[in-house]
């Protein structure tokens, strides 16, 4: 019996849609980079980006839990001396660009370098409930109901 080593032309991809309205984050953002890999399917290779396309919607209304929204900080650096900056999850979440929390949150949890940037790429975040894919046809997939503790009232 050999191992199976996928090549490109074996990879099928799906599209996959993702309501995070009243989803813990790290919940999701865990569930998501394993879709985004492909180790959810039989035919999983390391080496190879043979994940699905996800697109996340209602990006704004997910939910952390405990104290998180107030005291998770996001940093970044200028590039000046002296030049480190933050921000409150919450003034992200509330501000012009909340999408950027899953993102982020996602693409600490896939691996660095080039084969995970191609997979970052397959991701896709919206703040509203409206997105722009539906002509590939995506399945809806119920994350909130997979378990009860992926949802928070």
């Amino acid at each position: 019996m050999k191992t199976f080593s996928a090549k490109p032309s074996d990879i099928d991809k799906q599209w996959i849609v993702i309501d995070a309205d009243g989803v813990v984050l790290g919940r999701l953002a865990s569930r998501v980079a394993n879709i985004l890999r492909g180790k959810h399917k039989a035919t999983y290779t390391p080496h190879m980006d043979c994940g699905d396309n996800v697109i996340i919607v209602n990006a704004a209304k997910v939910r952390m839990t405990g104290k998180k929204r107030f005291q998770k900080h996001y940093y970044w650096h200028t590039g000046y001396p002296g030049g480190i900056k933050d921000r409150t999850a919450d003034a992200i979440l509330s501000g012009r660009f909340p999408e950027r929390v899953i993102y982020k949150a996602v693409e600490r949890m896939v691996p660095r370098g080039p084969l995970g940037r191609t997979q970052m790429k397959n991701l896709r975040v919206y703040a509203g409930a409206e997105h722009p894919h539906e002509a590939q046809q995506p399945t809806a997939l119920d994350f909130a109901a997979m378990n009860p503790k992926n949802k928070r009232g």
